[in-house]
């Protein structure tokens, strides 16, 4: 049996070769997302032992749950230096250091870091060209944004301090960050120490770095450390342990990747199953006369199942070990077209871990060998009487008691947990029993398809049938009458266009939901703020919102403020008194602005009054006519009434929004955190953002952001994400489509002899190729058609799990998009079928068995 089933493959190596495509384009996938992820990861761990290697023992402050960083303080580092053992100690200091870019405007989103740059032993960072700052006005900046910005080495730049005063330094280097993350987010300018404290406004650090003294280990130096800091709560590090805290951190970010990319590896091997499974329930109905001849000469039940699996598992393994070489070139693919976009990734070669070659092979061959196993078993019930039969019977298809009951406890399950995701609160918990909902219903489908293919084809195959006449008619009952076979073909395709539609539907409904937020959001032409960054002096001077009044192109300016206070709680007026305690945000508005109310007014809006958001008013457990209690750094303990409550995520305001001139009675004069904008009737939009842009001129971290920007970068986001998940998916489609030509191929052969008389009754070439081309057709809308009709109504659920009140939206042109390419990728997965049935001789084919 095993020579005959080598024999048998090596006759036959055609048959298989689109069932070996699909797995190994499932397989690449698989291996290429670990090779990507593991390549990255070794650049990571490479860099990061590259530099902890030159830190004996590193301290980092207690976490704390404040809304600054913790820092560790000068006497922290004086009583490190004083332990014994010590050979040298650094504190490094980090904090946000604008810089201004060429057009005076600070750059980036957030302030650029400040960082302090160690000479000597503990140096651990990377001159990529030029020279370390050695004297107070000398600067270095990281390589991404030197490029970005124009700037290189022996630049003036100027750069902003923690009060936003200006400096200028002499650019003598360039830097890598390497796998910081915060700094090749924010951008870095790096300074001698005494500087960076000066610049940064920060009297800690955020870490301190030891040498030990020749003959004194690190573990001994950690522990003399830990001891001298006592109490402080202080993490004490040796290098390697710091490597091993850095690596972790960042393979968080590399796992996050994996899982994600994984995901969708798995529907792919999902849909590579299906394809295996059709294909070897072809091959087994046409093999039924071999089978029984094989049974005839002594073979057994055992034997002929063995032969199967046998021929699977060859078939796998050959596959996965394609599959692992095609993952190899996918994951170093990625890994330069990464780099060529600029991202800044780890150098190191490509790794090829041997855990993604046990995985890649195990799970080509456990699914190739899975999904063969019910062909098998039917392979083993075939009678040696077989053998007598000029040709093959035509399998008939019975629905069955079982599958009924199987389809009924799946749609009532799923049914189930779908309704219950919906009444519950968005959230993920909503969202994963609506995952758990869709995976069962597609179950119950997948067990009924091939007793809702009869009516889907008679659905899908009527416009082919009057279009094509005989060879369409002829078509649809072809799709019709082996409805197991056709139901397993377009399930396959099914799969990808389920969660193509479900993808565009939740990103439409997205859309038009976040606009409509957005407009009520931002209801203004244009918002100027600050640079969000950790200084207390993340605000903009008022001056600004007067010369923005001055502008004879501006309308309405609204100046927003806001600071934190004590909180501490709420009485009366409500359901009960809320805990005291933690930080509230307080705000004010001065300007033409009236906030919606959605209960109480503003009658009697003076000092000792306040308005609160919604969800502080639950927080705190107050309603109109409560007070809350609030600790000020001007005013000290002070007491509010609650006047009135607003929706928070409609209006511009803060949680607690009181009076002007009592905010600044309890902060002082705090600058403007933003300023709303709106230009004059009439006036055109680049008029009015010039205008807006020369007032805030003067103020480098003032930021002008229209609300036209604002939308398109919300879309802009959706559009590329929509894009980068429907790339993904797009190889479970190919691989269907890989199927729906395998079982046509398989489906031509086995009806060689129908075909043939077809041709002799004055069927034309043109008019067999035409049929098989509409069958191929009627399989790809009928799978386009249960696929975009589940992503329809899952798409709604999952969009009712992710947030309220939302707009649901079907994008038509995409769905009907789906659909059209659905057909005509099978119009094009006949194009080999059929013309290799139109090509064979019509006496040849009447005369095989």
């Amino acid at each position: 049996m095993l020579r005959t089933t080598l024999a048998g493959l090596l006759a036959h190596k055609l048959r298989l070769l689109l069932t070996s495509l699909a797995i190994t384009l499932g397989v690449g996938f698989i291996a290429g997302t670990f090779v990507l992820t593991d390549t990255l990861q070794a650049g990571f761990t490479q860099r990061i032992a590259a530099s902890a290697d030159k830190v004996d023992v590193a301290v980092r402050p207690a976490e704390s749950g404040g809304e600054k960083a913790p820092r560790l303080s000068t006497a922290d580092l004086t009583r490190i230096r004083g332990v014994a053992g010590v050979a040298e100690a650094q504190g490094l200091v980090r904090g946000d250091a604008a810089l201004v870019g060429k057009d005076g405007k600070a750059v980036g989103s957030a302030p650029t870091t400040g960082f302090s740059v160690v000479t000597g032993r503990l140096d651990r960072t990377t001159i990529a060209s030029g020279t370390a700052p050695t004297a107070a006005g000398q600067v270095v900046i990281d390589t991404n944004t030197a490029k970005t910005r124009g700037f290189t080495t022996g630049d003036t730049v100027t750069v902003l301090d923690s009060r936003h005063r200006p400096h200028a330094f002499q650019v003598t280097g360039l830097v890598d960050v390497g796998v910081d993350q915060m700094l090749a987010y924010t951008g870095a300018v790096g300074f001698t120490t005494a500087t960076a404290q000066a610049m940064t406004g920060e009297t800690g650090f955020h870490e301190i770095d030891i040498a030990a003294s020749d003959g004194v280990t690190p573990e001994n130096l950690r522990a003399a450390i830990t001891s001298a800091l006592g109490g402080t709560g202080a993490t004490v590090w040796t290098g390697q342990q710091l490597a091993q805290q850095l690596a972790r951190s960042n393979g968080a970010d590399t796992e996050i990747l994996t899982l994600g990319l994984l995901m969708f590896g798995l529907v792919a091997m999902l849909v590579a199953a299906l394809v295996i499974y059709n294909t070897f329930n072809i091959l087994v109905a046409q093999r039924t006369r071999e089978m029984a001849l094989l049974r005839c000469i002594g073979a057994t039940r055992r034997q002929v199942f063995g032969s199967i699996l046998l021929e699977s598992a060859v078939v796998g393994l050959i596959s996965s070990a394609l599959g692992l070489l095609t993952g190899l070139g996918l994951g170093a693919g990625a890994l330069a077209v990464l780099k060529a976009t600029g991202q800044n990734l780890p150098s190191a070669g490509v790794a090829l871990a041997p855990r993604t070659i046990a995985i890649a092979l195990a799970v080509g061959l456990v699914v190739t060998v899975g999904a063969a196993l019910l062909p098998a078993r039917t392979a083993t019930r075939v009678a040696p009487i077989a053998a007598l039969r000029t040709q093959t019977d035509e399998q008939t298809f019975t629905t069955g008691m079982l599958r009924i009951a199987f389809a009924a406890l799946f749609l009532l399950t799923g049914g189930g947990l779908t309704v219950a995701a919906v009444v519950a609160d968005p959230g993920p918990v909503a969202l994963y029993v609506a995952m758990g909902g869709g995976t069962l219903t597609f179950c119950a489908v997948l067990v009924l398809g091939p007793v809702i293919v009869r009516p889907l084809s008679a659905f899908a195959g009527w416009a082919p049938a009057k279009l094509f006449g005989v060879p369409g008619r002829l078509a649809m009952d072809n799709s019709r009458r082996n409805p197991k076979r056709s139901a397993t073909t377009t399930v396959a395709l099914t799969i990808g266009v389920t969660l193509m539609t479900l993808i565009s539907v939740i990103t439409a409904t997205m859309r038009a939901t976040y606009t409509v937020k957005l407009d009520e959001q931002f209801p203004v032409d244009y918002m100027v703020s600050a640079q969000a960054g950790e200084s207390e002096n993340s605000s903009v001077p008022r001056d600004l919102a007067g010369a923005l009044r001055a502008r004879p192109e501006l309308t309405s300016v609204v100046e927003i403020r806001q600071a934190r206070a004590g909180r501490g709680g709420g009485t009366g007026g409500g359901s009960g008194g809320g805990s005291g305690g933690g930080k509230l945000t307080v705000g004010t508005f001065s300007g033409p602005y009236k906030p919606a109310l959605r209960g109480g007014s503003m009658t009697g809006f003076t000092a000792g009054s306040a308005l609160v958001s919604d969800s502080v008013a639950k927080d705190l457990g107050v309603a109109p006519g409560g007070t809350i209690t609030l600790t000020t750094p001007k005013a000290g303990t002070v007491e509010v009434r609650v006047l009135g409550t607003f929706d928070g995520e409609t209006e511009a305001l803060p949680g607690v929004t009181v009076p002007d001139g009592a905010f600044d009675t309890y902060f002082g004069a705090v600058g403007d955190d933003r300023i709303l904008v709106n230009a004059k009737d009439g006036v055109a939009a680049d008029v009015s953002r010039k205008a807006v842009e020369a007032a805030a001129m003067p103020y480098p971290t003032a930021q002008v952001v229209s609300s036209t920007e604002v939308r398109r970068e919300f879309d802009e986001t959706l559009d590329m994400t929509l894009m980068i998940i429907v790339g993904l998916l797009g190889l479970a489609v190919l691989i269907s489509l890989l199927g729906i030509a395998n079982t046509l191929s398989l489906s031509v052969h086995e009806r060689s002899r129908e075909s043939a008389l077809l041709r002799a009754l004055g069927l034309t070439r043109g008019q067999l190729r035409r049929m098989l081309s509409a069958e191929a057709l009627i399989l790809g809308l009928i799978g386009a058609i249960v696929g975009v009709a589940l992503g329809l109504v899952f798409g709604w659920v999952a969009a009712q799990t992710l947030m309220a009140d939302i707009l649901f939206r079907v994008p038509l042109a995409q769905v009907a998009g789906l659909v059209a390419l659905s057909g005509l990728a099978g119009v094009l997965a006949a194009v080999f079928p059929a013309r290799r049935a139109a090509r064979a001789s019509i006496v040849a084919s009447l005369a095989s068995d």
